[in-house]
């Protein structure tokens, strides 16, 4: 019957892909699919993760052509890549900022071949800003509940309105979104210098067990780096960062974000077994 409940959702629901879909590409670089997204005329956003690291890269549309793309910048931290490509007669996705609500349906598009495929999930969990394991900003915890196949990451994820809140990636044991508010900070960035600045320190740094806590030993030294600068020494090991106690090597790099350069850093460290104080002036990591 066309008049049900459930055939006004899945009508909904279909209207909602369909409007979506002529934004969503499949991107193939060496050995790799994903999906993406015409982020703005020009410049395609794809999931950094499932983007080779080497080789040349192209995007396939829906009618089956293939478009050479470049890589403009890529963040591992935020998992957001940006490709620049010709974009004629695809419509850019306005992104939405508004974060669903925990339990709603969240229609997910991404591609396969060139061709737009639509998946339907819920939305399992939100939670407030996070930072990933490589020390990436992320504006919200998203989670969604659904089952993405290979050359799915990269897709968009819709709430029931057909907005678009963040682009689907695979993390840990689960489907997680980077919410638009991420991607619309770090895209221009990546327009602008290819890539995102991170704080330095310019040493090697290993975890070591201490009576009273943690803390991390300098196991080598860049000599043109901020640290040789400061007077940290092979062997120091650093047990407070910012007047608290350090809690871990992953929490102080993870304070190496991109507004830590320039920024001055109070540590102390232990040399010799006495406590020193030293202020590094926190630098830009150098490119890989």
């Amino acid at each position: 019957m066309t008049d049900s409940p459930l055939f006004s959702l899945s009508s909904a629901i279909a209207d909602v892909v369909a409007k979506t879909a002529p934004a969503i590409v499949s991107v193939h670089s060496h050995r790799s699919r994903a999906s993406g997204f015409v982020w703005k005329s020009g410049f395609i956003v794809t999931a950094d993760e499932a983007l080779a690291e080497e080789g040349e890269v192209s995007v396939r549309l829906a009618d089956g052509t293939t478009r050479p793309a470049t890589i403009a910048g890529r963040d591992h931290t935020t998992d957001v890549a940006l490709l620049k490509v010709d974009t004629a007669g695809l419509t850019p996705i306005k992104l939405s900022a508004t974060v669903p609500a925990l339990g709603s349906l969240s229609p997910v598009i991404a591609a396969a071949h060139g061709a737009p495929a639509a998946l339907l999930g819920t939305v399992s969990l939100v939670g407030a800003a996070w930072r990933s394991m490589r020390g990436g900003e992320i504006d919200a915890r998203i989670e969604l509940d659904v089952r993405l196949r290979h050359g799915h990451e990269g897709g968009l994820a819709l709430d029931a309105s057909g907005n678009a809140f963040g682009m689907t990636v695979f993390g840990p044991r689960r489907v997680l979104v980077i919410p638009a508010a991420t991607i619309e900070r770090v895209a221009p960035k990546l327009e602008t210098h290819g890539r995102i600045a991170r704080g330095y320190l310019g040493v090697g740094l290993q975890p070591v067990e201490l009576d009273d806590g943690v803390g991390a030993m300098v196991m080598s030294v860049d000599r043109a780096g901020p640290s040789a600068a400061a007077g940290l020494r092979q062997g120091d090991v650093i047990v407070s960062w910012n007047n608290e106690k350090l809690s871990s090597v992953r929490s102080l790099l993870r304070s190496l974000g991109p507004d830590s350069v320039g920024k001055v850093a109070d540590i102390v460290v232990r040399r010799a077994g006495e406590p020193v104080n030293v202020k590094i002036m926190i630098g830009e990591r150098p490119r890989a």
